[in-house]
Parts: C-alpha cells; sequence; structure tokens
C-alpha cells in the first residue's frame, strides 16, 4: 500500500499537475506588475486632469483685474466722499434762482411753520430764496397763513405731529412746533416729545438745530432784568410747569445732543411778541385786549395790573432768529424787546389804538403769574448784531388791522351760515 502510493506520486502526470500549481521560476516580480497596472490602468486619467488644470490656470483672470484686499477695500471705502457730501454736491448742481446766485439753497423744515410766528419765519425764508418744509399738526397753526407759498416749487407744506418721527433730508431745523399760550400748552402738554424726535432728525441727517424756547424758564424771576445765566425761578408742579419746565427739558436736551453728539444746536428764549396772524382767542394779554376791543368788550386785567411785560414786534423776533441760526454761537440768547410795560399801560395803548372809550374790567389774577418780565439782550447786541426796531405803538396798529379783517370776515361768514 505504501510502495503503491510512493509509485504514484512519482508518475509524471501527477508531477505534471503540480508544475502547473507552482509559479515558475522565471515570471516576473509583484513589484513589476503593479507598476505595469499603473502605467496601463491610471496613465490616462492623470494626463486628463493635467489637461484640466492647465486649462484652468490658463482662463484664471490676472492679479490685477482682481479685486483689491480687505485691506485696500476699507482704504477705499474711507476715500469715499459721505452721503452728506455727495448730498451737497448734488445741490451745487441745482439751479439757484435769481438774486442769490453764489449762495448754497438750503433746505429748511420749519415745525409750527403755519402757526403764528412760524409762517413769518416762513415767509423771509421763502424770500431768501431756501427750500422751506412745513411741518405742523394744525393744533393752534392756520393752513391759510401759508397759502399764498402754495404751488411754489420751493415750498412744501406736510401735516405732521412731531411727536410722531418724521423722516426728512435737510440742512437746518426751526424747531418751532410747540402751544404756546396757556389755553393751548394747558390742553396738550407734550413740547419734550417733539424736541426729541426733531434732535433725533438732527442728528440723523447733520442738520443744524434751533430750539425756540421761552422766557417762561425764568419763572417768576428774583431777578430783573433777566440775564441767560440766570436760572429762574419756576414752580416744577404748578398749573404753567407743564409749559415752563417742558422749555426747560427741551434745552437740556438740545444741550446734551450737542455736547453728547456733536449736533449744531441754537437756543432762542423768545419774550412776549405779538403782531398779525396771532390767534384771536389764545388767552395772551395782546390778542385778549385787541380782540375786546375790536367787539367792543371790557378789557380784562388779572390783578391789580401792576405785573410788567415786554412785547416785541414779530418782524425783529424772525431776525433774530434767522441771526440766530445763521451765526456760531449757541446760546442761549434772550430774544425780546426790553421796553417794559404793566398790564395797565398795555390797556391804554390799545385803547389809544382802536377805541379810548374801551372800558377795563378787573379780575382775580392767575396762578404762577409771573410779576416782572424784561429781557437784557446785551448778549444778542454783542453776538448776533441784533436787536428790535419796532415799537408798540408802531407794531400795535399792524395787528390791530389783521384782527379787524379776520374778526370781521368771521362775523360775516357766520352771518350768512345763520341765515342759509
Amino acid at each position: 500500500m505504501a510502495s503503491e502510493l510512493i509509485h504514484r506520486t512519482q508518475t509524471p502526470e501527477f508531477s505534471h499537475r503540480n508544475s502547473d500549481s507552482l509559479p515558475a521560476s522565471n515570471s516576473p516580480p509583484k513589484s513589476t506588475s503593479r507598476i505595469g497596472y499603473m502605467l496601463r490602468e491610471r496613465v490616462p486619467f492623470l494626463l486628463v486632469g493635467v489637461v484640466i488644470a492647465t486649462l484652468f490656470f490658463h482662463l484664471l483672470p490676472s492679479p490685477s483685474t482682481l479685486p483689491p484686499p480687505h485691506d485696500s477695500l476699507l482704504e477705499t471705502e474711507l476715500a469715499l466722499p459721505s452721503r452728506r457730501v455727495l448730498l451737497e454736491e448734488t445741490d451745487k448742481k441745482r439751479r439757484v434762482p435769481l438774486g442769490i446766485k453764489g449762495k448754497k439753497q438750503k433746505r429748511i423744515v420749519v415745525t409750527g411753520g403755519a402757526g403764528f410766528v412760524g409762517s413769518h419765519l416762513v415767509d423771509r425764508l421763502m424770500e431768501r430764496g431756501d427750500n422751506v418744509i412745513v411741518v405742523d399738526n394744525f393744533f393752534t397753526g392756520r393752513k391759510e397763513n401759508v397759502l399764498h407759498h402754495m404751488g411754489n416749487p420751493n415750498f412744501e407744506l406736510i401735516r405732521h405731529d412731531v411727536v410722531e418721527p418724521i423722516l426728512l433730508e435737510v440742512d437746518q431745523i426751526y424747531h418751532l412746533a410747540c402751544p404756546a399760550s396757556p389755553v393751548h400748552y394747558k390742553f396738550n402738554p407734550t413740547n419734550v416729545v417733539g424736541t426729541l424726535n426733531m434732535l433725533g432728525l438732527a442728528k440723523r441727517v447733520g442738520a443744524r438745530f434751533l430750539l425756540t424756547s421761552t422766557s417762561e424758564v425764568y419763572g417768576d424771576p428774583l431777578q430783573h432784568p433777566q440775564v441767560e445765566t440766570y436760572w429762574g425761578n419756576v414752580n416744577p408742579i404748578g398749573v404753567r410747569s407743564c409749559y415752563d419746565e417742558g422749555k426747560r427739558t427741551a434745552e437740556t436736551l438740545a444741550m446734551d445732543y450737542h455736547r453728547g453728539a456733536g449736533i449744531e444746536v441754537r437756543i432762542a428764549r423768545i419774550f412776549n411778541t405779538y403782531g398779525p396772524r396771532m390767534c384771536i382767542d389764545d388767552g395772551r394779554v395782546v390778542s385778549n385786549f385787541v380782540a375786546q376791543a375790536l367787539r367792543k368788550e371790557p378789557l380784562t386785567v388779572y390783578g391789580d395790573g401792576k405785573q410788567t411785560r415786554s412785547f416785541q414786534y414779530v418782524s425783529d423776533l424772525v431776525e433774530g432768529l434767522m441771526r440766530l441760526m445763521e451765526g456760531e454761537h449757541v446760546g442761549p440768547f434772550n430774544l425780546g424787546n426790553p421796553g417794559e410795560f404793566t398790564m395797565l399801560e398795555l390797556a391804554q395803548v390799545v385803547q389809544e389804538t382802536i377805541d379810548p372809550n374801551a372800558k377795563i374790567e378787573f379780575r382775580p389774577n392767575t396762578e404762577d403769574d409771573p410779576h416782572k418780565r424784561k429781557p437784557d439782550i446785551s448778549r444778542a447786541k454783542e453776538l448776533l448784531g441784533w436787536q428790535p426796531s419796532v415799537s408798540l405803538r408802531e407794531g400795535l396798529p399792524l395787528m390791530v388791522s389783521d384782527f379787524r379783517q379776520r374778526l370781521f370776515a368771521d362775523s360775516k361768514l357766520g352771518g350768512g351760515k345763520s341765515v342759509a
């Protein structure tokens, strides 16, 4: 059995099968086979990749056509003109009206521009050739006061309450919007919010801001006459405090925006002003006396009539406001006529102007009514070159003429309606 097994393994057939299953001694090594496989199977793909890369880099833009790096972009942005400069450059290309060639046409917003003082200011600005935007909610203002400017391409009227923000592009802001008579400011004491909104607008567009404050910031003064450095004597919880303290707060806000945000502000403290377009029944002493005299009613004097006030004509005030806005001084500045009158003396001037037979009726004085009020305008004279030029006896007849026309027109209109 064993011999047979040995014999079978030595047969040529068995040896041949075994030799086929073993590698020949002269076959190539495994590493050579792998290289051949790589050359045969992978080289075409390599060549394709090289061609694609060559095309990509050939078509890539040169460095000179690429945008600058981040730092260069920053430098470019810094070198570009600001939005304000671009707007000014655009303005230079606009046609300038005849009479003001060589001067830049300003874009000016006047809040309360349909009111008594505001409408007279608008007249002067329009006469100068400025672009004027009037913003008014007509609480005390009247559209009739600016109706003669309608249709002028340099004039725009917007019905809006400044207690709500408004977005405009302007160079200057005259902020007059605020009820100024006791009848009105006690009903709607909101002047602080409007001032804050308009200061925000001035900050956003870089406009110069003029605040029309009041002599009421001095309260019932212990100093006479009042200078701008006097801090006042105000009752913070009285019936007039919504106006007095409201204007004091408005001045504070203006100065904070000036110091903290770099806003150009101007502050005017306005003393009693009279003239055409005053509200007929607004409770202020001059309008009260004139309306009562024209209606043949007694002139009501509160208290003993020895309280004093100073009365400036509206054109003098407008001149002072414009000089302040165009000047380089922040203020505050007293703008008023230092001519001082008692209430009895004022009543006598009204009698002389309208009706010498008009009677005077005394009534109890109102709460917190200041005893004396007279501006020291030395600072305005020195720094603004301003002083009033219209006396009470010169200006009062002009106001009387306006009141007479409006009162009689209203009476005729009212009579016509009743007949109908």
